[in-house]
C-alpha cells in the first residue's frame, strides 16, 4: 500500500493535534518506534496490510503490543486507522511523521555510507562542515558501513547524492575502457 498523499495526511493532523495538546515530541518518539518495529517485523506490517484478519483483532492486538509502549494520543490514532481501515499504511504514516517533524523543526538527514566505521569525532566534523556550508542549524546523520566502497564515501541528503567513493570512481574507469568510440576516431 504505497500512498503518501494519504500517509501525509494522516501525518499531518497527528502533528497538528499533538502541538495544539503539547506532545509533539511524545508523538515523534512514538513515530520512531513504529518505524523501527516496522523495519524489523515483516509480519507486523503483513499484520496490517492483511484483509483477512478482521479489525476487532487488529486492535486486540494493538492493545497488547502497544497500548504500554506509546502515548496515548499515538494508541488512539491506531486505533482510529484501524476502524477506518487505513492500518495497512501505518508504515509510510510514521515515516511521514518523522520527516514533517523533521521540517517543523528545521532538521535536515544527512546518511553517509563509508567503507569502514566513522568515528564520533569525524562525525562531528561532517556535521559542523555541513552547518557551515550549507547555513543548516540541525543535522541528524546516519551513518553506515558498505565494504564494497573501498575507501571515499557516498553522502546522500533528500534527492541529492554525491558519490566519491573508490568504487564508483573505478565504475567511471571501466565504462570508459569499455567504450569504445575512441577507436573509430582515430581513424
Amino acid at each position: 500500500m504505497n500512498n503518501p498523499l494519504i500517509a501525509s495526511r494522516y501525518a499531518k493532523s497527528l502533528i497538528e493535534l499533538a502541538q495544539s495538546m503539547g506532545q509533539l515530541e511524545a508523538v515523534y518518539q512514538d513515530a520512531r518506534l513504529l518505524n523501527q518495529i516496522c523495519k524489523e517485523s515483516r509480519q507486523w506490517v503483513t499484520f496490517l496490510k492483511s484483509p483477512v484478519i478482521k479489525p476487532d483483532k487488529k486492535e486486540k492486538v494493538v492493545e497488547q503490543l502497544l497500548k504500554e509502549r506509546v502515548q496515548t494520543l499515538t494508541y488512539q490514532f491506531i486505533r482510529l486507522l484501524i476502524r477506518k481501515e487505513r492500518e495497512a499504511y501505518l508504515p509510510e504514516i510514521a515515516r511521514a511523521i518523522i520527516d514533517q517533524y523533521f521540517a517543523l523543526k528545521g532538521i535536515h538527514r544527512v546518511s553517509i555510507t563509508t567503507a569502514v566505521p566513522v568515528s564520533q569525532q569525524t562525525s562531528e566534523l561532517i556535521i559542523h562542515k555541513l552547518q557551515e556550508e550549507l547555513g543548516w542549524k540541525q543535522v541528524e546523520l546516519q551513518t553506515q558501513v558498505d565494504p564494497r566502497l573501498i575507501g571515499g564515501f557516498v553522502l546522500q541528503t533528500g534527492d541529492r547524492l554525491l558519490d566519491a567513493s573508490i568504487y564508483h570512481q573505478l565504475q567511471e574507469v571501466k565504462k570508459q575502457f569499455l567504450d569504445t568510440s575512441y577507436v573509430y576516431n582515430i581513424r
